[in-house]
């Protein structure tokens, strides 16, 4: 492959640490057989890489008992566990419009089923959600409220605690969706009030593909949403109560969780407060450099506010995906354009006919490669 300027973070981080792919190499010779299937020395060691990956994600989160994280191919899994098995018949749930499909999809769906009922929460084209307009929104059935941490289009941070505090006062559970979040934002779930706790693998996490995981607090008891088998208490016929058996039925990917524990220690070694503070820095340099290219619109906070390494733009008169395609034929950069799985969020900026261009930066990227996206993004806009 000819050398690319990678700025889709925000999709998945490439490249990922060596470590990763060593770890999974590994994991492929020495750990291969089935976790909790057996007691052979290769069964065990693969339970190992599990234990030992949970206990990471534990650290990260400030988990007390890594048992309370199970893993899943995504996050999209991870809030479909969350949501399907924490929600009854006749319950409320308060969302917002900064939400991705992977939270509204499946609301609706239960909400097209009679079974629940949704409101969501507006956002200002900035990204900021009003609480007193969520506040007024809960009602004696709001059974929960789901969350994104940071709009994977504005880049906005929402106010997770206060939320929680909403949440607290009203007997609600609240799911967060942390897409964009792990391994960028610290995060405390004891601290911050989260009962559910959704993450991807192979986004901030610097992890493979194909894994990501949900924490749930040791008080809350969800349904399952997959049954089968879990290695423990195959007598009985339903899922098991332990954790985390009763949420990981069928055999894991043991070698894509022995990548992600590999990709937690790099971030655990760099701190998300300096990779936050890396990605924001560089977020700003986007920002500064576009704003003089005449007609642009850059969506999100301002410059200088808060905000999580990405970067979403329009320009009058310019097809985004127009754009994004010609940054990868002829400068070799990587964006992403469209609408992002996020409708209500680009209803919420007003760019729900034109889509926007996406750059996201991650732990790896450089003055450089962002410079090169802006003097690309002027010399195109400038020709065409």
């Amino acid at each position: 492959m000819e050398k690319m300027i990678y700025l889709d973070h925000a999709a998945t981080s490439w490249p990922k640490p060596p470590a990763v792919g060593e770890a999974m190499m590994h994991a492929l010779e020495f750990a291969g057989a089935n976790p909790g299937r057996g007691s052979h020395r290769m069964a065990v060691q693969a339970s190992r890489v599990l234990f030992e990956t949970r206990k990471e994600i534990a650290k990260l989160f400030a988990v007390n008992n890594p048992n309370d994280i199970s893993f899943g191919s995504n996050t999209t899994e991870a809030l479909n566990l969350a949501i399907q098995g924490a929600l009854r018949q006749g319950d409320h749930v308060i969302a917002t419009m900064a939400e991705h499909n992977s939270v509204r999809r499946p609301l609706e769906f239960l909400r097209m089923q009679g079974k629940i009922e949704v409101d969501y929460v507006p956002v200002d084209a900035s990204g900021v959600i009003e609480l007193k307009k969520m506040e007024h929104m809960f009602r004696k059935n709001t059974r929960l409220v789901v969350c994104t941490h940071s709009s994977n289009l504005l880049g906005s941070i929402l106010p997770i605690g206060e939320i929680a505090q909403l949440c607290r006062k009203h007997g609600s559970i609240l799911l967060v969706d942390a897409a964009q979040s792990a391994g960028i934002l610290p995060i405390d779930v004891q601290q911050l009030g989260i009962d559910m706790l959704a993450f991807p693998g192979h986004k901030g996490l610097l992890g493979p593909q194909g894994t990501g995981g949900l924490y749930i607090a040791p008080e809350l008891d969800i349904q399952p949403l997959l049954h089968g088998g879990t290695g423990s208490q195959s007598e009985a016929l339903e899922q098991p109560k332990v954790r985390p058996d009763r949420y990981e039925a069928g055999t894991p990917n043991t070698v894509g969780i022995a990548g992600l524990g590999a990709g937690v220690k790099h971030v655990l070694g760099m701190t998300p407060s300096r990779i936050y503070q890396h990605e924001w820095q560089l977020t700003q340099r986007i920002m500064e450099g576009l704003s003089s290219i005449k007609g642009i619109r850059m969506l999100g906070p301002d410059i200088g506010q808060p905000r999580t390494g990405l970067v979403s733009f329009v320009v009058e008169g310019y097809d985004a995906a127009q754009l994004a395609f010609r940054l990868d034929r002829n400068y070799g950069i990587a964006v992403r354009s469209g609408f992002h799985c996020t409708p209500l969020a680009h209803e919420s900026a007003g760019t729900t006919g034109t889509g926007a261009v996406r750059a996201s930066v991650g732990y790896n990227s450089t003055q450089g490669q962002v410079d090169q996206l802006i003097r690309a993004v002027t010399e195109l806009t400038k020709v065409n």
